[in-house]
């Protein structure tokens, strides 16, 4: 697709200036948790840690991907407040991965300056 693109196509497409970013999330639970625990830690984590910074979640109970709960752009800050409540030492999880700021749309391309 030719790289001049109007700023209205730029914006439909959610490239350049219009860039949304957002994360993954990998959570790894103690071995032998009970599927009860482990479910009541996710909704734990999905309110207090994303709905409460204005954020969505899509994926599972193990994996997922955080990104802005409207449209827009997931902030250095509000990652670093979702890495900072999995290190508060949960007893449900062993571990959590938290990746760098990718582009939502089109993961593959590097993140804009």
């Amino acid at each position: 697709m030719a790289t001049n693109r109007s700023r209205r196509l730029r914006k439909k497409l959610c490239v350049d200036e219009f860039q949304e970013l957002g994360f993954e999330l990998v959570f790894n639970y103690k071995e032998g948790l009970d599927p009860e625990a482990a479910s009541a830690f996710f909704e734990r984590f999905v309110t207090e840690a994303i709905e409460g910074n204005g954020l969505g979640f899509i994926g599972a109970q193990d994996y997922g991907f955080v990104c802005l709960g409207k449209r827009g752009s997931v902030s250095a800050e509000q990652r670093a407040q979702v890495e900072a409540w999995l290190q508060k030492g949960h007893a449900e999880l062993a571990g959590s991965t938290v990746s760098p700021l990718l582009d939502v749309w089109y993961p593959e391309n590097p993140v804009n300056a």
